[in-house]
């Protein structure tokens, strides 16, 4: 599965079939992608061998092996190895030296993310830390979703609550007071629509809300009822 076998959807490789690397590359070949699987324990490979384009048992530490398999052939990889950080480590330090260019790991905290960094993983994804919070903001009042991106950059979908009902945007002045720019409002029964100053809110619409993480905080603190 080289890089170029097809330009619009490219091949993964997924190293760790875990529940997480497993839902990674089973919502990727959902999408239409070719997935090369791979895990340590051969009573793994056995289990999925039938869901993924190719699935092997591999020690993915050994970079010679990883070499073998055609992994520098792949222009994203995805490191799902958790339980075990010596291999989750030296898995994502293998594929820097291969010279893969977009490398996908999971971290289990801080640390192990820290270190997954410095050896060379382009994209470190905490699963549990990250849905922590995303529920924790879900909590909170008003907002209904929320996602942070790596650079403080957050999107949140919140509910416009009476206080600001009947205004319109341009009054709330969002971008001044908060650092936040409304991006769309979705009125009862419709679609999400692109917002304006002029756009006036109704107590049923919900806003989606994008900025820095702690303006959208702010923002969507007013927002609680």
């Amino acid at each position: 599965m080289p890089k170029d076998s097809n330009p619009t959807v490219d091949p993964v490789l997924v190293i760790g079939l875990g529940r997480f690397g497993y839902s990674v590359a089973s919502s990727l070949t959902s999408m239409g992608h070719e997935i090369l699987a791979v895990d340590e324990d051969a009573t793994v490979v056995q289990r999925y061998a039938n869901e993924f384009t190719q699935c092997l048992a591999l020690d993915s530490t050994d970079t010679e092996a990883l070499q073998q398999i055609g992994a520098a052939d792949f222009t994203r990889v995805v490191v799902g190895i958790g339980s075990d950080l010596e291999a989750s480590v030296m898995t994502v330090l293998s594929l820097a030296e291969l010279g893969i260019t977009e490398i996908w790991a999971k971290a289990v905290s801080r640390k192990h993310a820290s270190i997954l960094e410095r050896v060379g993983a382009h994209h470190v994804v905490r699963p549990e830390s990250d849905m922590g919070e995303r529920v924790a903001h879900k909590l909170t009042g008003a907002m209904i979703d929320f996602m942070q991106f790596d650079d403080d950059f957050a999107i949140a979908r919140t509910r416009a609550v009476p206080r600001i009902t009947g205004r319109q945007l341009g009054q709330l002045d969002t971008e001044s007071k908060y650092g936040v720019t409304i991006l769309g409002v979705k009125h009862a029964d419709a679609a999400f629509e692109q917002a304006s100053a002029q756009t006036t809110l109704e107590a049923t619409d919900e806003l989606i809300v994008s900025g820095p993480k702690r303006g959208v905080e702010a923002f969507c603190g007013l927002l609680q009822s």
